[in-house]
């Protein structure tokens, strides 16, 4: 059996969740989630994480096993999901990390510098990067490349960060001084990097119907148990959720306002994914002649 690592990657609601399980079947394997939210506890509708009959038929890692309240970064992320796939090679397993979190798959790959054709407009490529994630895994990035830089700077300034982030990177001048993380590349694992890039329109009726399901799931009410200062409730629709609650948008606006802000999550969630050179942009129904073709991997028998 190979052991190389499938990563599957994709705006939100492209549909990873239900393919990395079918492909979970088909290949014999366990999945490792790549999802900065999906990693909390008591907050599976507002992130469609996988529910109890889907991690019953398929075992899941990393997900769901935080509270709200605790902060979590890049380079913990790459330390707990290397051990969590060493851990299913140990059982004769094959591990598909799937998520929609790109800096946690990037830096689980091993690649948290830009790579060098992405350099020549590096100061578009960091907006869009701030624009994707919250301060807090840019500063982590930071401190990986230049930890004197990240000290000096709270994690939650987004403009410094990025600045300081621009400065090092054009210049390479830490770019050995940062502790390495574990990484696939660093233990020599073999990866494939699919991508799902569905049309657009598809996306958009995917995020109205998401949208919709949350709402009528009970949505709103997840969103007041995790309460506006956890930091977890920063992730898309809860601000929003808690603003309805204090009566600051009917359920009209309520609904419009999380298919909007969805909807621009993942334009730029896909504009990141398109950025990363090892990802592969393909359809849904492509996925698992990827991975037989790139792993050499074979359907269980």
């Amino acid at each position: 059996m190979s052991e190389g690592v499938l990563l599957l990657g994709g705006a939100t609601a492209s549909g990873k969740t239900a393919l990395a399980i079918a492909l979970a079947g088909e290949f014999d394997a366990e999945i490792v989630g790549a999802d900065s939210r999906q990693i909390y506890r008591e907050m599976p509708i507002g992130t469609a994480a996988p529910s109890a009959a889907q991690q019953a038929a398929v075992r899941h890692h990393l997900v769901g096993v935080l509270d709200p309240h605790e902060r979590y970064s890049a380079a913990r992320y790459a330390i707990d999901a290397m051990h969590a796939i060493e851990s299913i090679r140990a059982r004769g397993k094959r591990a598909i990390v799937v998520g929609g979190t790109g800096f946690y798959v990037r830096a689980l790959a091993g690649g948290v510098a830009l790579a060098p054709q992405f350099d020549a407009d590096l100061r578009e490529r960091l907006a869009l990067e701030a624009r994707t994630h919250p301060p807090e895994v840019l500063h982590e990035w930071l401190a990986l490349r230049d930890p004197a830089r990240a000290a000096a700077l709270h994690p939650g300034d987004a403009y410094r960060i990025v600045r300081a982030l621009e400065i090092v990177l054009a210049t390479r001048e830490a770019s050995d001084r940062g502790a390495e993380l574990p990484s696939l590349s660093s233990a020599g694992i073999d990866f494939a990097y699919g991508v799902i890039d569905l049309p657009l329109a598809e996306l958009d009726e995917r995020i109205e119907r998401r949208v919709d399901a949350m709402l009528a799931c009970g949505f709103v009410e997840e969103a007041e148990r995790i309460g506006a200062e956890a930091p977890a409730a920063n992730a898309v629709g809860y601000p929003l959720a808690l603003a309805w609650t204090r009566g600051w948008s009917t359920p009209t606006e309520l609904r419009a306002s999380l298919v909007r802000a969805t909807r621009r999550y993942a334009r730029r969630q896909r504009s990141w994914f398109r950025g990363e050179r090892s990802a592969q942009p393909m359809m849904p129904s492509a996925v698992a002649a990827y991975a037989r073709e790139k792993l050499g991997w074979g359907s269980k028998s």
